[in-house]
């Protein structure tokens, strides 16, 4: 049976890597699996009675009392404060930004002049009322962002989840009136991407009939859709094949009035081929395949490379940035950047006729303003914190200002403006500390992983920490996609976790992009042992350094860090004392037929080659549970909403944990999509009830 979902947003952040399931059954394929299918049907009334039970439980269990009370009643003072910093996104002009607080719960889009943003001292006119529309609508609206037209730019798609799914509806706004364009571009809520071509055209990967999906369950197939069109009167321009990962449509621009629509066909999650869309023809671009493109730039692609690249006679190592001329194939790509020794370039962001490229040396971040001179380019250092992550929030292409931020796990967010002609830099407004870090340190360590690979890690504490081995910490770590951790101020850690005497440790293992591609390709598909080698590395390192113990060490992980953390659970029971397990991966045997499992191959291998189907089967979780062993009790949370892993992963190892008498938590918040709710109240429970089992497993905190 075909499970249909449809689209992927883009890579984020966070665990925005993995994507699947919707509503079916799966045939599954695990050795003596006596999971009920029942299940997998995901909104099903006997696996949501299944769900209610199970929440009931947990909420019995961990959902009452002053400490449970106490986390949630701070988080959603967190989540409300008008104190956070309103992140803003340059358009028409105009600054936005999409706030949320107590009396706008599911948000609004409002907007300000530059001049009263950048005095620190902002006049909002609101735009859009999400709350309102959701009321009107009597859907579970979640906003997804928007995507503006280049020459007009108060003409915007705005993208809309139903309870935070990355299913999206798709509607034409007019900023300036507020209202949804009558008569103007709507699609139907699917998985989709769309592009703006024109005023009166979009590019669209849509999945045009049930089956024309991926095996992924990700749209394949590009159309042109003229305004005043319906959808079946769409041109096809581009068709892939159901054995690719996903086909996706972009258009960039460069403040100069280029423009160039570039497709991008995904064979596999790390693979694409790049074809050009101009003058209604497809032209594939000379490019790598595990390469990505970032923006245009003097009419020319900024290009990264996750592969080393051999052009016109010159050798371009993996990392490096370029700029490719999409017009003459044969003209040799010019430099931007090379990243050293335990560097990675993690952006490269047009501004203005400028670029700004984030470099992150040893996991601490700066940016350098980068402006053409002769063949090349001059580069300077900007005038932000060192030793933070930094990171690039807006930039224009038609004006030279940008907005970056910097941030360390003990020092709040700080938001700086950027004069991209000149490199003057200067603050606009900086977040309040959100818990007390007077008595707090950062240090920075490293171990051996067992094969003499050196493994960094984050760790933060109090000065006056004694090391006996007794102080209650949390080992955080996500190891894939090449997605890097790097040094973050949050709020809910410092109030929930560090303020009340946790120690909270962030762990910099292979899989990830800390290091560039090859950090990420060391721990790919056979080789992934190496990523819990590097984990479990960590945790005996802070028992070697008498940080903390087995009784006092929790870890946590989501997505393809939930897999992460059901290897460790499995690998190391008696390693951890609470192990929150959310939004997971876990049965890494049949992953592949849950909706877009089949996109991760290239991450994890497949069942269907021995070699790959031997390693998968000796790491999986859920057919890694055993009779008889003493595991600490999990801690195992996911959506019913999440349409990338899905909730399935989660039910069925809690399920297999039931089978075979071990205590465990389960909880699965119903919104949310790959999170932890869609709603203020949502998320703080799920927070209070994350922090109230860690604290009652490491010793309970007043």
């Amino acid at each position: 049976m075909k499970c249909f979902s449809g689209f992927k947003a883009g890579v984020a952040l966070s665990a925005s890597i993995l994507l699947a399931g919707t509503a079916c059954s799966t045939a599954f394929a695990a050795d003596a699996d006596t999971i009920p299918a029942w299940l997998s049907d995901i909104n099903g009334k006997q696996a949501m009675d299944w769900v209610k039970a199970e929440n009931q439980r947990t909420i019995d269990r961990l959902g009452h009392g002053p400490l449970y009370q106490g986390l949630y009643d701070a988080s959603m003072k967190l989540q409300q404060t008008h104190d956070r910093i309103a992140f803003p996104e340059q358009n028409d002009g105009q600054i936005y930004n999409f706030w949320r607080d107590e009396t706008h719960h599911k948000g609004i889009l409002r907007r300000t002049n530059s001049s009263s943003y950048d005095a620190g001292k902002p006049e909002w006119t609101t735009v859009l009322d999400l709350d309102a529309l959701a009321a009107q609508e009597k859907r579970n609206w979640v906003w997804k962002g928007m995507d503006c037209l280049q020459k007009q730019q108060n003409i915007c798609l705005i993208n809309l989840s139903d309870g935070g799914e990355d299913a999206l509806t798709v509607r034409e706004f007019d900023l300036r009136t507020g209202k949804f364009v009558e008569g103007g571009f709507t699609l139907p809520h699917a998985k989709q991407i769309v592009a703006w071509l024109d005023q009166n055209t979009l590019l669209i990967s849509y999945p045009w009939t049930p089956d024309q999906v991926t095996a992924s369950s990700y749209p394949y197939i590009i159309k042109e859709l003229k305004r005043g069109q319906k959808l079946s009167e769409a041109k096809t321009i581009f068709s892939g094949t159901k054995a690719d990962f996903e086909v996706d449509p972009e258009v960039f621009h460069d403040g100069l009035g280029h423009q160039i629509a570039i497709i991008r066909e995904g064979v596999e999650f790390f693979s694409f081929r790049t074809y050009a869309y101009q003058n209604g023809k497809v032209t594939e671009l000379d490019l790598p395949r595990k390469s990505n493109i970032s923006g245009l730039f003097n009419n020319k692609l900024v290009v990264f490379l996750s592969e080393d690249w051999n052009k016109s006679g010159q050798h371009f190592p993996a990392g490096s940035v370029v700029l490719v001329d999409p017009s003459s194939p044969q003209a040799v790509p010019q430099v931007v950047a090379i990243p050293g020794a335990k560097q990675v370039i993690e952006e490269a962001t047009v501004s203005h006729g400028r670029l700004l490229v984030t470099l992150y040396d040893n996991v601490r971040g700066r940016i350098s303003l980068y402006t053409p001179q002769g063949e090349g380019f001059a580069h300077q250092d900007l005038e932000l914190p060192a030793n933070m992550s930094v990171n690039v929030v807006s930039a224009d292409v038609h004006e030279p200002v940008a907005y970056a931020t910097s941030a360390g796990f003990l020092t709040p967010t700080t938001l700086w403006r950027i004069d991209t002609a000149t490199g003057a830099v200067s603050k606009v407004s900086s977040l309040p500390a959100q818990f007390d870090a007077t008595n707090m340190v950062v240090d920075q360590d490293h171990v051996r992983s067992k094969d003499g690979t050196v493994i960094p890690y984050f760790a933060v504490h109090r000065k006056d920490m004694k090391f006996n081995g007794t102080n209650p910490t949390l080992l955080y770590a996500y190891g894939g996609f090449e997605v890097p951790l790097f040094p973050h101020y949050s709020a809910s850690i410092g109030k929930s976790w560090l303020e009340r005497g946790g120690v909270y440790v962030l762990a910099n293992i292979r899989g990830g992009g800390e290091f560039g591609p090859a950090w990420h390709e060391a721990g790919l598909k056979t080789h992934r042992q190496r990523i819990y080698d590097d984990f479990a590395a960590v945790g005996k390192d802070l028992f070697t350094k008498k940080i903390t113990s087995p009784q006092h060490l929790a870890i946590q992980g989501g997505s393809n860090g939930g897999l992460l953390m059901g290897v460790e659970f499995t690998q190391h029971p008696d390693m951890w004392r609470a192990v929150d397990i959310e939004v997971p991966l876990l049965d890494m045997m049949n992953f592949e037929h849950m909706s877009a499992g089949a996109s991760w191959v290239g991450e994890y291998g497949s069942v269907s080659i021995p070699e790959q189907k031997a390693f998968l089967r000796s790491i999986s979780p859920v057919q890694n549970l055993k009779a008889g062993t003493r595991y600490p009790e999990p801690f195992i949370e996911t959506t019913t909403k999440d349409d990338r892993v899905g909730p399935v992963h989660a039910r069925r190892f809690a399920w297999r944990m039931s089978e075979l008498k071990l205590p465990y938590y389960y909880w699965e918040q119903v919104a949310g999509g790959h999170g932890v709710g869609a709603s203020q109240a949502e998320v703080a429970q799920t927070e209070a009830l994350t922090y109230a089992y860690l604290w009652d497993k490491l010793g309970t905190s007043n």
